[in-house]
Order: structure tokens, then C-alpha cells, then sequence
């Protein structure tokens, strides 16, 4: 992304679970139960504050259907966050999560940091992915899980608060390590030289006395 405050977030999950009503209620507050498929790819962005810190989020919505699986590289290439959706009455579309979880580790490894949401809470009653099952399976890959529901605007905004937050700190934590790792290179370098500065007229001298 251009600036430290800036990061790239990916929707992915299968077609109808919800991902684009979950950007239209978070960017813009609006709800329609009647929208088209998404073919391709699009963004909305937010700009979010959190305290005195100002988070500015690309926020790309994919397609789920099966034909656009293989672009799903060149969207989520680059994300600081992604977040998997899925449909809490349609136990297919948690299995292909995990597909796409893999994916993501495979492309970004552990660079991203991922949400796992089950989406239409409003359908608690239709419900056919136990919920501690994708709560355990999030913890697995090291994400959090939440129940959101677009229709009722449920659990969105915590999702991208966390999501912020996580990866606020993740850039801190990266920053600070690499740091580290080049003021721990320069003072290996100027041990090397100091050292090799030190050795080298104690061979010549010896070199010459025996001349």
C-alpha cells in the first residue's frame, strides 16, 4: 500500500454467502437482499479512526463462483487482512474456507492476518455448521471468528476493528524486527572489521621478521 496507514483487506469465500452486503453495510450503511452476483473483482474504501490513528482500508470484494477461483491470486496479492466468509446454513461453503485458507498461507504465509466470519447469523434457527467447529477451525490457523449478519448489521463493524487493530500491530511488530535485524548486521559488520583491522598488521609483522 502507499502510506503506513494504508492497508489492503480481501473479502473471499463462495458465491450468495454474503460478502458483498457485508461491504455495502460497512462502507455505506445500505442493505439489499436482491443483489447480482459479483463477477470479478471491485473495492469500496473506508477511512477509520481508531483513537489518534487514522486506518485507511481497501477493502476488495471477490467473486465466489467456481470459474473466478483462479483470479483469486491476483486480488488478494499484497493484503495486509483477509477475511473468510461463510454461510453459517451451508456447510459447503465452510469446507471451500478452508481451501481458500490454504491458499492464502501458501501465497502469503503467515504475512496476512486472517477473520473467519459466519455470516446470516439472522438464520440462527436454519444453522448447519456447528459453531464450535469454525471456532475451532479459526483458532487452527490462527484467526478470530464472528457471527455477523448484514440484513440486522450485526458484528461488521467489531470485525474490522479487530481486523485494524491486528493489523496495526503486525506492521509495528514487523517495523521493530526488521530494525533489529539490520542494527544487529551493522554490529556484526563492525566486529568483522574491527577485528580483521587488528589482524592484519600482526601478520605483516611477523612476515617481516622473519625476513
Amino acid at each position: 500500500m502507499g502510506t503506513e496507514n494504508e492497508y489492503k483487506v480481501v473479502l473471499l469465500g463462495e458465491g450468495r454467502v454474503g460478502k458483498t452486503s457485508l461491504i455495502l453495510r460497512y462502507v455505506h450503511d445500505k442493505f439489499n437482499d436482491r443483489l447480482d452476483r459479483t463477477v470479478n473483482a471491485s473495492y469500496l474504501t473506508k477511512t477509520v479512526a481508531l483513537g489518534m490513528k487514522r486506518v485507511d482500508l481497501a477493502i476488495w470484494d471477490t467473486a465466489g463462483q467456481e470459474m473466478f477461483h483462479a483470479l483469486g491470486p491476483l486480488y488478494y496479492r499484497d493484503s495486509q487482512g483477509a477475511i473468510l466468509v461463510y454461510d453459517i446454513t451451508d456447510e459447503d461453503s465452510f469446507r471451500k474456507v478452508k481451501n481458500w485458507v490454504k491458499e492464502l498461507k501458501k501465497m502469503l504465509g503467515n504475512e496476512v492476518v486472517l477473520v473467519v466470519i459466519g455470516n446470516k447469523s439472522d438464520l440462527e434457527s436454519e444453522r448447519s455448521v456447528p459453531l464450535h467447529e469454525a471456532e475451532s477451525y479459526a483458532k487452527s490457523v490462527g484467526a478470530a471468528h464472528f457471527l455477523t449478519s448484514a440484513k440486522l448489521n450485526r458484528g461488521i463493524t467489531e470485525v474490522f476493528l479487530h481486523l485494524c487493530k491486528e493489523m496495526i500491530m503486525k506492521r509495528a511488530r514487523d517495523g521493530a524486527r526488521r530494525q533489529s535485524t539490520g542494527a544487529g548486521a551493522q554490529r556484526n559488520r563492525l566486529q568483522v572489521e574491527t577485528s580483521d583491522d587488528n589482524a592484519e598488521p600482526t601478520r605483516t609483522n611477523k612476515c617481516c621478521s622473519l625476513i
